[in-house]
């Protein structure tokens, strides 16, 4: 029995990686890499349910991290996340797979990459006033079952306020924390939200930069 459907997300080989340099953690170095993997060339899309259990491609997940005023949104993952393999977790990240439904009328590239971000932010969060937003970082992590197959882009999402509400039953006890406070909750969070606290400072710094 298929666990995901029918549903088609976007892939990039997991070799176009190794050959503009693979890394593992935070790489900030983006121009180096998103323009390659969002070139309509270089991706496809690919049954989650095959994706899902295949090192050889990378899915690309949009990784959002909202931020206002020194803090930062956190939630715990319900029992029913999408991401079993995730649930009962904290994290700081919001986003999802890019699907088909994303690209039409474009080919795939950066708009149906951009539409995909904005679809996934609008069904996981009601947030209530403006925001800026970039992307800041790249995210890798090959040392764990999740990790092996998919390829965070990270965003920062800079709030006007912290009225922002869970869409979803799967994002549990949303709150806004500190700096500090995530790291007291480290060992708490899943791997890309450990890494992601670990590096804020210079999330930030860029994001004040562009």
């Amino acid at each position: 029995m298929s666990r995901y459907g029918d549903e088609q997300v976007l892939v990039i080989p997991r070799p176009l990686l190794d050959e503009l340099g693979s890394f593992q953690g935070l790489q900030f170095e983006v121009d180096r890499y998103l323009p390659r993997f969002l070139h309509p060339e270089n991706n496809f899309y690919m049954s989650r349910d095959k994706a899902e259990d295949d090192p050889s491609h990378k899915q690309i997940i949009p990784y959002a991290i909202f931020h206002h005023a020194g803090r930062f949104l956190h939630y715990v993952r319900g029992k029913k996340s999408g991401e079993q393999r995730l649930a009962s977790k904290g994290s700081i990240g919001i986003g999802g797979h890019i699907n088909t439904t994303d690209h039409s009328p474009e080919p795939l590239g950066r708009e149906t990459y951009l539409r995909g971000v904005e679809r996934e932010v609008n069904e996981e969060l009601q947030i209530a006033d403006g925001y800026e937003q970039r992307i800041v970082a790249l995210l890798n992590h090959d040392d764990n079952e999740v990790g092996k197959v998919h390829l965070g882009v990270v965003h920062l999402f800079d709030l006007q306020s912290d009225r922002v509400e869970a869409n979803e039953a799967e994002i549990a006890e949303l709150q806004f924390l500190t700096r500090d406070a995530l790291l007291e909750r480290h060992d708490r969070l899943e791997s890309w939200s450990q890494e992601c606290v670990h590096g804020l400072d210079q999330i930030l710094a860029l994001a004040a930069t562009g």
